[in-house]
C-alpha cells in the first residue's frame, strides 16, 4: 500500500497528463504534404480512370526504329502501354536483369528483357517494299476504316493480314509446345 501511495505521489510530482510525455508538452504532428514525381503517377481523368492515348500502332505491326540506340532496327510489336504512349518491340532495346537466387537449387542468372520505347521512335514499315511510313486513314468501299502506309499505299488493316498474322501466331505456339 504504502508503495502505490509513493507512486501516485510521483506521479503528480510530475505532472502527467494526456498531452505530455514525462512532464513534457508535445507539439502536435506537423503534416508536410507528400508530392508525387511525375514519373511516380499515371495522369487521370476527373473519374479517376488513367487518361489512354490514341497510338498510331497496334500489336502485331512491323516498325522501324527512327531514333535512339536501336536506330534503323526492324521488329514486330508485341506490348502497348496506352497510358504512357510506350510499345515494347521484339528483339529491340534489350536491358539486362540480374536475378537472384531463389533457393539453393536455382542458381543467379543475368537476363536479357525488352524495355518499352516511346511510340514516336517508331514508324511503320512495309517489309515488301522495304520503306518506313507514316500511317494514314481511309474509308474503304465497303464502310471499313482502315490504316494506310503513306508511302507505299499499302493497306495494314485488312482481314486477310490480320488472318496471316493469327495464323503465324498458332505456328509459333506450336512449335514452342513440341
Amino acid at each position: 500500500m504504502a508503495a502505490m501511495a509513493a507512486l501516485q505521489s510521483s506521479m503528480t510530482s510530475l505532472s502527467l497528463s494526456s498531452n505530455s510525455f514525462l512532464g513534457q508538452r508535445l507539439s502536435p504532428p506537423t503534416l508536410y504534404p507528400v508530392t508525387l514525381k511525375r514519373w511516380e503517377r499515371k495522369e487521370c481523368k476527373p473519374n479517376s480512370l488513367p487518361v489512354l492515348h490514341k497510338m498510331h500502332v497496334k500489336v502485331g505491326d512491323t516498325v522501324k526504329v527512327i531514333s535512339g540506340r536501336d536506330k534503323g532496327k526492324i521488329g514486330e510489336i508485341t506490348k502497348i502501354f496506352k497510358h504512357n504512349s510506350s510499345v515494347v518491340v521484339n528483339e529491340i532495346n534489350l536491358k539486362t536483369k540480374h536475378v537472384k537466387s531463389r533457393g539453393e537449387d536455382e542458381p543467379g542468372q543475368i537476363l536479357k528483357i525488352e524495355a518499352p520505347i516511346h511510340s514516336s521512335n517508331v514508324m511503320l514499315y512495309s517489309k515488301e517494299q522495304n520503306v518506313a511510313s507514316r500511317v494514314g486513314h481511309k474509308i474503304l468501299e465497303d464502310g471499313t476504316r482502315v490504316r494506310y502506309l503513306i508511302k507505299t499505299g499499302e493497306i495494314i488493316d485488312s482481314a486477310e493480314n490480320w488472318k496471316k498474322l493469327k495464323e503465324e501466331k498458332k505456328k509459333t505456339e506450336v512449335a514452342v509446345a513440341s
